[in-house]
């Protein structure tokens, strides 16, 4: 991972967060002329560097372990602190506060366990949803003071809040379900020393390529793959299991663009268009090892690792896993926030899972519309 200082934008717009904290806890404390207006507007000034400073730290490459640790941290406390306040100043229960502080307390510690085992979790749909309800319901709640007829909306936004935070942090416990349970630690130390150091792919991983290759081997199906970012290593996790020759018919590291126009068959036309790292193309790179190896499924995968992006505007991270069989060709995008080696990791490990997915779909007979687009962030 790049070496970076902690003192850059980045970590200074996370830090004005935590220094917000007094400041904010102050101005709802305190009373003068337009104390809630300036609290909200400040609320939401420093809500904003949330979001801005990870897209700083990505576009300029400037991500780092403080940045990855204080970031969620000040988060959390930027918006329990205030909370605290409004349920001094009793505009909001004290339950409300109790369930979001139960949630981001179960999910920390669920982080931590999956960073104990070499397992980055990454932000999740429901899981910004979540804080953009929070953000919103806090802001209503402070505005409902000076301005009382908000304060039936502040209520509909405290409900929904509440909601997307039991639903998001429920969401995450059964997507990182296999985290909750016996883990041999001494499996890291083995591996770090056959391999130089690189940590062992995570036991989600291992999980996924028995169950693809039970799937395989109950259905009697095939498959390929076709892997830019992941440098072969979704075809290594398939084939550390024993009998995978059985379903494993072989692989393509098309690292280049030309080795995806002249081995996978994308168009020069289209990699010039789009980009080596897209939707498109990721699917391109599926069909392309489903026609070459004539398997029942084939995946491929194609994205910006890190440190560095690759000269254009995309975000490092960015990652496009394209699935074929003879259903229908679909993809999903991902966007990871980890190192080179996590991104990688977790791009074949999501693509280890979206097999599992389609090798069942197929045997269950299944319809799929072509072209499924998705989204996973």
């Amino acid at each position: 991972m790049q070496t970076v200082s902690r003192v850059n934008i980045p970590n200074a717009l996370t830090l004005s967060r935590l220094a917000g904290i007094p400041i904010l806890m102050v101005l709802l404390i305190v009373r003068f002329p337009m104390h809630d207006q300036i609290a909200a507007a400040l609320f939401i000034l420093f809500s904003f560097t949330d979001t801005l400073d990870g897209q700083i730290a990505r576009r300029r490459g400037t991500v780092s372990d403080f940045g990855k640790f204080v970031d969620p941290l000040a988060d959390k406390l930027f918006v329990l602190a205030v909370l605290l306040v409004l349920v001094q100043e009793e505009l909001v229960p004290a339950w409300v506060v109790v369930i979001i502080f139960s949630r981001e307390l179960i999910i920390t510690l669920l982080r931590w366990v999956g960073a104990s085992q070499g397992h980055i979790i990454g932000a999740a749909p429901l899981g910004k949803t979540k804080t953009v309800t929070q953000m919103s319901a806090v802001t209503l709640l402070i505005l409902q003071r000076p301005y009382p007829g908000l304060a039936p909306l502040a209520a509909l936004a405290v409900a929904a809040a509440v909601i997307f935070t039991v639903v998001s942090g429920l969401d995450y416990l059964w997507r990182f379900r296999y985290l909750i349970g016996p883990f041999d630690t001494s499996r890291l130390g083995r591996r770090a020393a056959l391999s130089g150091g690189a940590p062992e792919p995570d036991e989600a991983a291992s999980v996924l390529s028995r169950e693809l290759g039970d799937v395989l081997r109950e259905r009697g199906l095939t498959v390929s793959t076709a892997e830019s970012c992941t440098g072969g290593l979704v075809a290594v996790l398939i084939t550390d299991q024993p009998g995978s020759s059985a379903y494993f018919m072989g692989g393509v590291v098309a690292y280049a663009d030309q080795v995806k126009r002249d081995r996978l068959g994308v168009s020069a036309d289209l990699l010039k268009r789009v980009g080596a790292v897209s939707r498109e193309v990721a699917e391109a790179m599926a069909e392309g090892a489903l026609a070459r190896f004539g398997t029942s499924l084939a995946v491929g995968v194609t994205g910006i690792a890190g440190p560095d992006s690759d000269g254009s505007d995309k975000p490092v991270g960015l990652t496009y896993i394209g699935i074929a069989s003879p259903r229908g060709t679909s993809s999903r995008e991902y966007r990871f926030s980890g190192d080179r080696w996590s991104n990688r990791r977790q791009a074949a490990t999501e693509s280890l899972r979206l097999l599992v997915e389609e090798a069942r779909a197929i045997g269950g007979g299944k319809e799929k519309p072509l072209d499924v687009q998705t989204s996973v962030r």
